[in-house]
């Protein structure tokens, strides 16, 4: 049992997505996340374990790969294809009651800007793992990041912008969320967005790259 968590995990750490996928020819011609997780539910390992200890081991390798730079974007998303397709086989049991998740985080990129690669790829590693990830896009106000918050209590809000442009909208956004509820955690991030100007505009937590914010939202839900 344990061993076929393992090459769950070691699927996801490569993107080995299925059998027919070509990538990573090392892999070639053999089960990829996708068929091995059905196996393991076909076994019996129930679909919590099977994201704790195979989905979330995985991408908790691949976010620490990414922050030291041993792996790029291309990697990360093949991880995340890998990742999505055993998702795929979890969901039913997810939306029957039948495994929890740690904790919800609402994720945009900011008003004005509509850039999302960083946002995606911060909320595939948030995701995969533990955590439900509400994805709102790119271009999103105030309004909408405190429509989300109110549909999932409990929730963390994360602010993504790529221009220097849109910081000031992020300031903007973070005042507006603390005004109306000032208990909400809001997480900023992006090129042009450092710990200073986190402190700056009010907000609770700033993370240079996808695993510190996984690891902020540990912390909180320890």
């Amino acid at each position: 049992m344990s061993e076929l968590l393992n090459q769950i995990a070691a699927c996801i750490v490569s993107g080995k997505i299925n059998r027919n996928s070509a990538y990573p020819p090392a892999m070639k011609n053999q089960d990829g996340a996708d068929e091995l997780c059905k196996k393991a539910l076909d076994q019996g390992i129930a679909a919590g374990e099977i994201l704790e200890k195979a989905l979330m081991l995985g991408m908790e390798k691949v976010g620490i790969k990414f922050r030291e730079n041993k792996i790029f974007v291309p990697q990360v998303l093949m991880s995340a294809k890998a990742m999505s397709a055993a998702m795929n086989h979890l969901k039913p049991y997810f939306c029957k009651g039948n495994a929890n998740r740690k904790g919800v985080l609402i994720i945009g990129t900011v008003e004005g800007d509509l850039h999302d690669v960083g946002k995606n790829l911060v909320a595939t590693i948030v995701e995969g793992n533990g955590y439900e990830v509400v994805d709102l896009g790119t271009d999103v106000n105030a309004e909408m990041f405190l429509e989300a918050a109110e549909k999932y209590p409990g929730s963390i809000i994360g602010l993504s912008a790529l221009l220097t442009t849109t910081m000031e909208n992020m300031q903007n956004i973070v005042k507006s969320i603390k005004s109306s509820n000032a208990a909400l955690k809001v997480c900023v991030g992006g090129a042009p967005v450092n710990q200073d100007f986190c402190e700056e505009i009010g907000a609770d937590s700033y993370n240079s790259d996808p695993q510190g914010m996984v690891e902020y939202l540990n912390s909180l839900a320890s």
